[in-house]
């Protein structure tokens, strides 16, 4: 993964430009809709949601040489006025003041799940390229909403699935597309890690909000819930409360399932199974401890385990700081294989190995390297937005990674599979799974369902 600063050579090399602009333009001069835009303009930024993850994303589009950060929101006095002083840059507490920025072009999403889907929507309105944090969605209408609001209104929008931009996940679909694996018929990805039994603590909802946070505000579109002070440090915490993430298949689903769906040109599932539940942890949230998963494709199945409360990570198990046996600490750990015919690919974010079928891969060679290089996920997103061109992580791609996310939450929840129509888009022969497929937003908020037409 390459988020280091953008060096002016790398800017030239990867964008084919002649020259770059230096001096500091606050307005903009971008032009939409595929025309050609200078490279001496600089593109106006703002941010929606100064936490930790939009926080790291903004300072790693910051480093392109034409970005100025000109806008920033938070619903947490505290989280904006350390961006603001960064940055010196226009604070606003409401998301629908700064999408009226004047002059802005470009936003980062970097709040809580459960906001994704109507301010990427309100952004688009709004004419804004979008830098949307994963995972892009919590429910199959939000995903096709999304989607087709970046396209109704022709703004470039990256899905922020960092680890899609390093190297090592191209060097793995190139091995994939190879052949050399043969036929595929299984892909099993996997997530671990224990936090069993307290999870993040249990009896610390409180009714002491602290100064400054505008509560009713962060929980926005979701359920309302009693304030708790460790639902609100970062996307970490997230995840054990259902109703603003989805629980932890949405946070690191996207990443790992992503490399499988990429390598093999994957569409829609047909069919989608899971099963689990909250089975050991007892704390404050209430998401499911334990998810399995298995998605039907043609000639195809992918399985998706994640655990909360044991983190055996198979070939990723690693060995002890002697190297010898096998490590026993609680890290995270994760994996993809890939079983093929001639042999398995087993894989995660940076190593790899095979394992032959008898003698079936002997004499195959490593495919050539044919996939680019990028320059990281934000600054991807920002090159894109002066070439007009799509991003890798576009939402018309990602809705391959999303859809499949979402509709696998709802299968836990309904305790049945439920069979989708890839064609159509819509789920086949069950009018309650079709029904909870798109959600109901607590008021005044509202879901824009005209998207989904």
């Amino acid at each position: 993964m390459k988020n280091s600063p953008f060096s002016r050579r790398k800017f030239v090399k990867t964008t084919s430009m002649a020259a770059i602009g230096t001096p500091l333009i606050l307005k903009s001069t971008l032009s939409k809709g595929g025309r050609a835009i200078s490279a001496n303009d600089k593109i106006n930024i703002g941010i929606i949601g100064c936490g930790h993850m939009g926080s790291a994303n903004l300072k790693a589009a910051a480093s392109h040489p034409d970005v100025v950060v000109t806008a920033a929101c938070d619903v947490w006095q505290e989280r904006l006025d350390k961006v603001v002083k960064k940055y010196k840059c226009k604070g606003y507490s409401d998301y629908r003041e700064l999408l009226q920025h004047k002059g802005l072009d470009g936003v980062i999403i970097g709040t809580p799940a459960h906001w994704h889907a109507l301010q990427a929507i309100e952004a688009a309105e709004a004419g804004l390229d979008i830098y949307l944090q994963k995972p892009m969605t919590m429910h199959l209408g939000e995903s096709l909403a999304v989607r087709n609001a970046i396209q109704k209104h022709n703004v470039i929008c990256q899905i922020g699935t960092q680890i899609h931009a390093g190297d090592h996940y191209r060097r793995m679909v190139e091995l994939v597309r190879s052949g050399n694996l043969g036929s595929i018929g299984t892909v099993r990805t996997f997530f671990v890690m224990n936090e069993a039994p307290d999870g993040i603590g249990l009896g610390n909802n409180t009714t002491n909000i602290p100064k400054g946070l505008d509560w009713d505000m962060w929980m926005g579109p979701a359920p309302r819930h009693p304030f708790n002070p460790n639902l609100v440090k970062d996307a970490f915490y997230h995840g054990f409360w259902y109703d603003y993430s989805g629980g932890w298949t949405p946070g690191m689903a996207p990443h790992i399932t992503d490399l499988p769906v990429w390598a093999l040109n994957l569409d829609y599932p047909s069919e989608v199974s899971a099963m689990g539940g909250r089975y050991i942890i007892r704390d404050d949230g209430d998401a499911y401890d334990n998810h399995e998963v298995l998605w039907k494709y043609p000639n195809l199945t992918m399985t998706w385990m994640m655990s909360l409360t044991n983190s055996h990570g198979w070939a990723f198990q690693g060995m002890d700081k002697s190297g010898k046996g096998y490590e026993t600490g609680t890290r995270r750990r994760l994996g993809i294989y890939f079983h093929g015919e001639n042999g398995t690919l087993i894989t995660d974010y940076s190593s790899h190995f095979l394992i032959p079928e008898g003698d079936r891969m002997k004499g195959m060679e490593t495919p050539p390297e044919s996939i680019p290089s990028s320059p990281g996920q934000e600054l991807e997103w920002v090159e894109c937005i002066k070439s007009r061109k799509q991003p890798s992580c576009n939402p018309e791609y990602h809705v391959k990674v999303d859809v499949p996310i979402g509709l696998s939450l709802l299968s836990l929840k309904l305790g049945r599979s439920i069979k989708f129509d890839p064609e159509t888009e819509k789920i086949v022969g069950d009018e309650e799974a079709a029904k909870l497929a798109i959600p109901e937003y607590r008021g005044p908020w509202k879901f824009p369902k005209e998207y989904l037409s």
